[in-house]
């Protein structure tokens, strides 16, 4: 029944039996955030959606290691023929750099399985369901669209791991390699601090310049943590701008137009891997390259 009240507003009067019938909805909000979206909270773990991603990718290495191991043979043939002349391609690249074979056998092995690690993680950004399967939750008074799946490389947290991982790693080779006193000067210089001594009298300058020696090393640490910053923030921004854009092409146009932009990602993805990789055996030559070489 349709009726006017005293304020001329319209009033629409329904039967108690269809009102029990309808049903209020609300809409569900869904966008791209810069942090992972918490798909299970325990007490002392949190799991997110880029972790999920990341678990899978670690699982399909283990996998496709265990068919490798397997498969693998003396005389190479097929898929393997292949595979090697990755390898082979892959260790005159990083004797490029390292220019030195011993060396590139030494962290090739960490290197490559970087790259692994992190292509797989942008490929499965890009795949389909991941961003778009998932589940809906109460946030804040309102239903948020929660993905399952988010690509690994997407999350900052990831990226800043693993940049971590070659950061640091790369300056216990240098310990390793150089010997922990002579890698401590490089940040530290107490060595120039005790050789004013010894040569103020042959050398009068070295009260000036070994003082700069030691500054230099503090630009040394303030390096080491724009490495941190570069790694991390250049994978994640190009991976994430570029979940981005495919998840606006496929709003305006669901059909034929965001194919073109997934073949730039998987370009994207081996180009970002690659440089990612190289920039931690850049950093393991020059830390494992003694000072006076």
């Amino acid at each position: 029944m349709i009726s006017v009240n005293e304020n001329n507003i319209l009033v629409v009067n329904l039967p108690a039996e269809h009102a029990e019938n309808l049903v209020e909805t609300e809409q569900v909000e869904h966008e791209h955030t810069l942090y992972a979206e918490t798909i299970w909270q325990g007490k002392y773990l949190t799991i997110t959606n880029s972790m999920i991603n990341a678990w899978i990718v670690v699982l399909i290495v283990i996998v496709l290691s265990l068919i490798i191991k397997l498969k693998i043979k003396k005389i190479p043939s097929g898929i393997q023929n292949g595979a090697e002349m990755v390898i082979d391609g892959a260790l005159n690249l990083a004797d490029s750099v390292t220019g030195n074979r011993d060396k590139t056998l030494k962290f090739f092995p960490i290197c490559f399985a970087l790259f692994i690690f992190v292509l797989i993680n942008n490929w499965l950004g890009i795949l389909p369901g991941v961003g778009s399967i998932g589940f809906n939750m109460v946030e804040e008074g309102h239903k948020v669209f929660v993905p399952l799946f988010r690509g690994g490389t997407a999350d900052l947290n990831t990226t800043l791991a693993l940049a971590l991982l070659a950061v640091i790693g790369s300056n216990l080779a240098g310990a390793i390699f150089t010997g922990s006193w002579n890698y401590f000067n490089k940040f530290i210089n107490i060595k120039a601090f005790l050789a004013i001594p010894k040569k103020i009298l042959k050398d009068p300058t070295v009260i000036l310049v070994n003082p700069i020696k030691a500054f230099v090393g503090i630009v040394e640490i303030i390096g080491e943590i724009a490495k941190v910053a570069s790694l991390s923030f250049r994978l994640f921004g190009n991976i994430f701008a570029g979940e981005v854009l495919l998840a606006s092409m496929a709003a305006l146009v669901a059909f034929v137009v965001p194919i073109p932009f997934m073949f730039l990602e998987i370009i994207v993805g081996i180009i970002q891997a690659l440089i990612f990789s190289v920039l931690t055996l850049v950093y393991l030559t020059i830390a494992t390259t003694k000072e006076e070489h």
